[in-house]
Formats: C-alpha cells, structure tokens, sequence
C-alpha cells in the first residue's frame, strides 16, 4: 500500500531532491503533474522535470506537492 505524504517544508522538498522521489502536483484540486522529480526550489517556485525537456514551474502558493511513496 502507498502513502501520500505532503511537502511543505523546505526540508521536504530538500529530502525530494536528495533522494530523487517523484512528485505529484496538484492546483485548484486537480492534477496538473504526475511524475516528476524535483529539480530546484525557493520560496516560491518548485521546478521540476519529468523528461529531458519538460521542465515546469508551480507557484509555491497555489499548487499542492504529494510524494507517494512505499510503505
């Protein structure tokens, strides 16, 4: 069974990054990114990428962060 964890904390999204888990990403209650590794954070966007040149950026603020990871 798989857990969603939520990521709000910068030392969330440092962990994402270290250990590589993809992501989902959700705004206004749908999912708008699937599968996608965290590539760079600040305060107020989280870039990631899911290929080689599908790079997006979320705003902080509006968009919610899951990991789902193994239990």
């Amino acid at each position: 069974m798989a857990i969603n964890r939520r990521l709000s904390t910068d030392l969330d999204f440092e962990e994402v990054l270290e250990q590589q888990h993809r992501i989902r990403v959700f705004q206004n209650n749908q999912l708008i990114d699937a599968s996608s590794l965290v590539v760079r954070f600040d305060d107020n966007i989280i870039v990631t990428q899911s290929g080689v040149s599908d790079i997006a950026y979320h705003n902080r603020n509006e968009c919610e962060f899951f990991v789902l990871r193994k239990r």
